[in-house]
């Protein structure tokens, strides 16, 4: 099976895709990193920074959440730490790279590698809390090395496979630029392949990427989207004012989020309501206020 991943930056885009069907979540650095910060994904994150979001998206969905841990924020030593801490904010898996710190996103030029033996001691770190916390935790070993600096295919396929070698469960070459290159990586890496559809790599029919053996494939424009939305609403209003507001809402007449308030959960919290707090109470606060009232 090749599992569908999309790549999310805050619990509203994590329920929105959990509810279209995902069937893994991945929270973005990049996101959080526009999210939080406003700034560009070159390692200007923090590991409380990762937790925080990571946790309260594993948090608002049942579907198992991938951490992206960038470079393990530190050397082995504090992945050590920051693989003990992203267990513990209740994500599935972890992303892990051997971008040299600071890192960039992996579609950007610019990216250097780590040695390879300072790396394997980064997943020789990971796979020993994984194995003492969790041992169904899952480590994803991610190589930047195809489109590094003085990089190679080649040169990614060796760490890719080193990495497994020492423990990681799957592995996720960063940067393919051709489906014969996500043939190769396939082929030679002696485990389960990620493949981000994204950037500079190739876009690929899902039925071909099943058919070549690839285990994973993430999407990551979903922040892309989401703004885009925002900034065409923005200048709309900006430009119309409430007839854009009136037309928007228009447009959500049947959408699943006409009613954002019931995506956002009231139903469930009325019901659990009902079920802990006394019911005179719950009743005369829902009858005797005005507002949206839950089913």
């Amino acid at each position: 099976k090749c599992l569908w991943n999309p790549l999310c930056y805050d619990c509203v885009s994590a329920k929105v895709f959990a509810e279209a069907g995902a069937d893994i979540i991945a929270v973005s650095g990049y996101g959080i990193s526009m999210g939080m910060l406003g700034l560009p994904d070159m390692g200007f994150i923090s590991l409380p920074e990762l937790l925080a979001v990571t946790r309260s998206i594993a948090n608002s969905v049942d579907t198992p959440v991938i951490a992206d841990a960038d470079t393990g924020f530190g050397n082995a030593l504090s992945v050590l730490r920051t693989t003990r801490e992203v267990i513990q904010a209740g994500a599935a898996a972890m992303l892990l790279e051997d971008q040299l710190a600071p890192k960039r996103c992996g579609h950007m030029s610019g990216k250097q590698v780590i040695p390879m033996e300072e790396a394997l001691g980064k997943y020789r770190a990971a796979v020993e809390v994984r194995n003492e916390l969790d041992p169904d935790f899952i480590l994803v070993a991610r190589t930047d090395a195809r489109g590094a600096v003085g990089g190679s295919l080649e040169e990614a396929i060796r760490r890719a496979n080193a990495y497994l070698e020492v423990g990681a469960d799957v592995a996720f070459v960063e940067g393919l630029i051709s489906e014969e290159e996500i043939r190769r990586v396939v082929s030679e890496v002696k485990g389960p392949i990620v493949y981000n559809m994204i950037g500079i790599s190739p876009l690929v029919p899902l039925d071909v990427l099943r058919d070549i053996g690839v285990s994973i494939v993430s999407l990551g424009n979903a922040q892309w989207a989401a703004a885009k939305a925002m900034w065409d609403y923005a200048h709309d209003l900006k430009k119309r004012g409430v007839e854009a507001q009136l037309d928007y809402m228009q447009g959500l007449k049947g959408h699943r989020l006409e009613e954002f308030h019931e995506f956002a959960g009231f139903p469930a919290m009325k019901a659990l309501e009902e079920r802990f707090l006394p019911k005179d109470e719950v009743q005369r606060k829902y009858e005797g206020s005005l507002g949206y009232k839950p089913s």
